[in-house]
């Protein structure tokens, strides 16, 4: 009766610990962690991964020990995965903040939608740019690239082993690359912005009378909007780029 006993055990102490992990990245990885998606639908996925990957985790004989032995395995697998989707996370609002960079040269900052990166309101286009992002990853299969970098975890983490000071130093560099991706994104903007604010005062040098914050505003909009139009599919692609690196080796 012991060994097959064990081998249950052995089974679903290592489900469990799977799904510590795969679960807590889902909570907050883009396109699977977003506010419009279920919590049901989130778990039962999280569910299936972590049963799907179980037969594929190695779980080393230290891990274990009971239900007492259990509590640091799993808090050290929760630790994991949250950093793994608030990483993914912190990378995601780079759109975002690329979006509230392009709003306040635009003149549509005061312009506020729905958020699905946060739990208060964004300004639209930032909010345009994150729903963009979110359906490009599903659109590119871009997804199937986060489930394989969850089952690499392992092989850079395994079960039972953390390194504080390599996550900490890690978070701090996600943040720095998530405001040069976001200004890079909104650097053609800053140039287009600045070249008709120039031809604007210009024309208000030559033509004191005219009405140029009335001439310049939808003017300034409208251009914004086709710049838009035309160089979104490139900040989508180079956006993705920076996610797929980092999810290919977990490093800068």
């Amino acid at each position: 009766m012991g060994g097959p006993l064990d081998l249950l055990t052995a089974q679903a102490m290592t489900i469990l610990l799977v799904f510590a992990r795969i679960g807590t990245a889902l909570m907050f990885l883009p396109g699977f962690g977003e506010s419009f998606i279920p919590t049901r639908v989130r778990l039962l996925f999280a569910m299936s991964l972590a049963f799907a990957f179980h037969l594929l985790v190695p779980i080393g004989p230290e891990v274990g020990g009971g239900a007492t032995g259990l509590v640091g395995p799993l808090a050290l697998e929760v630790t994991i995965g949250a950093w793994i989707g608030l990483t993914a996370r912190i990378l995601m609002t780079a759109l975002q903040f690329a979006g509230y960079q392009i709003g306040m040269v635009s003149g549509l900052s005061n312009a506020f939608a729905p958020d699905s990166a946060a739990f208060q309101g964004g300004t639209i286009l930032s909010s345009a740019l994150i729903l963009s992002g979110v359906a490009v990853i599903f659109a590119t299969d871009f997804h199937h690239l986060m489930i394989d970098a969850l089952l690499m975890s392992y092989e850079v983490f395994p079960v039972g082993t953390l390194l504080p000071g390599d996550l900490a130093e890690q978070v701090v560099k996600a943040a720095g690359a998530s405001v040069y991706v976001g200004v890079s994104l909104a650097a053609p903007f800053f140039i287009l912005t600045l070249l008709l604010n120039l031809a604007m005062g210009l024309a208000n040098r030559m033509m004191p009378t005219m009405p140029v914050f009335f001439v310049a505003s939808p003017i300034l909009i409208g251009f914004v909007l086709l710049v838009m139009a035309i160089a979104v599919p490139s900040m989508l692609r180079g956006f993705l780029h920076h996610m797929a690196d980092w999810f290919g080796s977990f490093t800068f």
